[in-house]
């Protein structure tokens, strides 16, 4: 395993950093730049500099606001003779620390600090000026919706934090720190609301993270995968998000919201099977519209999953099932294919993944126009080559188009993949193969858990309570309570007719 779980003591949370014993910062100058450039290898980006005898700056080039050194910094240095505190009197800047230990003054350089030591002293200024470079606000791009926010997290946390202070103004919504990674020290953030998230909950989540030990955390995702209570299962058990709005709503459902650094997706916990199926929009339109699209998305991913299998399972073993005016289509329609209905089935699922990954990867005007062009050519030209039907052509299409309605990327991707393990049983045992695989994959499912949380509540254990905001969405006034899911200390969300 590339990564291990490390026990510690209660109440523990922090970074990953080398026990390594700390030193104290030397009075010279000249000796605490040798000791500074040794702890980075002499690194080219690292900045040194005198702007007045006794006076010496160090940082990183890139990590750092220049506008504000030159403006705020060194325009104080004045002529006088300094001392720590007078200069940190002097200086217009917020965050500024007396720092008398290497080690600290390495974590800040790296967080994007200026460190100014003063000869004959035995400690530095750690002045806090970060770069504000970061990618600006846009339009989520994978959770768009036509009612409601259009605006996404991006790569910042600073920023993805007061994006949710923004919506949430309370006082209770809590930001719990962690660092993770040996070598990257990613900064991770846990929000939740005081007095409705569940403290058992939130004692989970901390612990797991802080139980992590590996080399570097790069996005959300990974440290999703690493938290999961099954990682050897196909499904996700959480969700990622890149709208403000929906992490939102998950925090006043009292769940826990996961932000890392560096990555635009934020992850929530607990979830169920039934939350992958919900769009953000569903909030925002009549609870009758918002019930119908549900229950499709559902018909859908049905449709997805077994509506090939079905069409394999029907030709190979139960002809009996076909209605009597679709034998002659499906007879005239197959008179021309070398394959039985396993095989044609595998080639055209397997070329509208190919052409799906394909469009994916390639660039956005050329993927759509690859997409489009490859499934009209190939399409065509298998029918009158004679490798497949219309009539699979038509289902496969179905199928493919069924599984890009699922709200949720991950949870799309796994409907597209179990299609295939479906189809073989369906080939080889029809529709006790079929049978096979449903009753599969829900008793696997009815084993999940998300983080102590049962994966298919509300309907297992049932909470008849909860159906009002699941499959479907009854009127608003119905939906008062909080999901019973996340354990939260306060139930209500509103006053709604009991």
């Amino acid at each position: 395993m590339f990564f291990r779980r490390k026990q510690r003591s209660p109440g523990e949370t922090g970074s990953e950093t080398d026990s390594k014993p700390d030193i104290s910062i030397s009075t010279s100058g000249e000796s605490f730049k040798k000791e500074i450039k040794a702890v980075f290898h002499e690194s080219a980006d690292l900045v040194m500099m005198n702007p007045r005898p006794g006076v010496t700056f160090i940082y990183f080039d890139m990590l750092i606001d220049k506008t504000m050194l030159n403006r705020d910094i060194m325009s104080q240095l004045g002529r006088e003779e300094l001392t720590p505190d007078r200069l940190k009197e002097k200086l217009n800047v917020g965050n500024i620390e007396l720092q008398s230990q290497v080690q600290k003054s390495v974590n800040s350089l790296l967080g994007g600090a200026v460190l100014i030591h003063l000869e004959g002293y035995s400690s530095v200024l750690a002045v806090n000026i970060p770069s504000g470079d970061s990618r600006s606000l846009s339009k989520p791009e994978n959770e768009s919706i036509v009612i409601g926010p259009q605006l996404g997290f991006n790569e910042s946390l600073s920023t993805n934090i007061s994006l949710v202070r923004r919506y949430l103004m309370n006082p209770n919504l809590c930001n719990k720190s962690i660092t993770m990674g040996k070598q990257t020290h990613t900064a991770v953030s846990l929000l939740y609301i005081e007095g409705v998230a569940s403290e058992q909950m939130v004692q989970t989540v901390t612990e797991r993270i802080s139980n992590i030990k590996i080399d570097g955390v790069l996005d959300s995702s990974l440290l999703m995968q690493l938290i999961e209570d099954n990682s050897l299962s196909i499904f996700p058990q959480l969700i990622l998000t890149e709208r403000p709005d929906r992490a939102c709503s998950w925090l006043l459902n009292g769940k826990v919201v996961i932000l890392v650094d560096g990555s635009s997706l934020v992850v929530g916990c607990p979830q169920s099977f039934v939350e992958f199926f919900q769009s953000m929009e569903d909030q925002n339109v009549k609870w009758q519209v918002a019930s119908f699209f549900r229950i499709l998305r559902f018909i859908a991913m049905l449709l997805s999953v077994f509506f090939t299998a079905i069409y394999v399972a029907s030709l190979t073993f139960h002809y009996e099932i076909i209605p009597q005016p679709l034998l002659v289509p499906l007879s005239e329609s197959r008179s021309r294919v070398p394959f039985p209905p396993i095989i044609e089935a595998l080639l055209l699922e397997f070329i509208i993944e190919l052409l799906r990954e394909a469009g994916a990867r390639l660039p956005t005007k050329v993927g759509q126009t690859m997409g489009i062009v490859g499934g009209i050519v190939i399409g065509t030209a298998a029918v009158q080559a004679g490798f497949t039907s219309n009539i699979l052509i038509i289902i496969v299409a179905l199928g493919a188009l069924a599984s890009f309605t699922t709200p949720s990327f991950m949870m799309g991707n796994v409907i597209r993949i179990i299609r295939f393990p479906i189809i073989i049983l369906a080939g080889f045992w029809g529709f006790y193969g079929t049978m096979f695989a449903f009753c599969f994959l829900l008793i696997h499912l009815l084993r999940q858990t998300s983080l102590g949380s049962p994966f298919l509540a509300p309907f297992y254990p049932v909470r008849i309570r909860d159906w009002a905001d699941s499959i479907f969405r009854l009127p608003l006034k119905y939906t008062s309570k909080r999901p019973y899911q996340a354990r939260p200390l306060d139930s209500s969300k509103y006053d709604g007719d009991e």
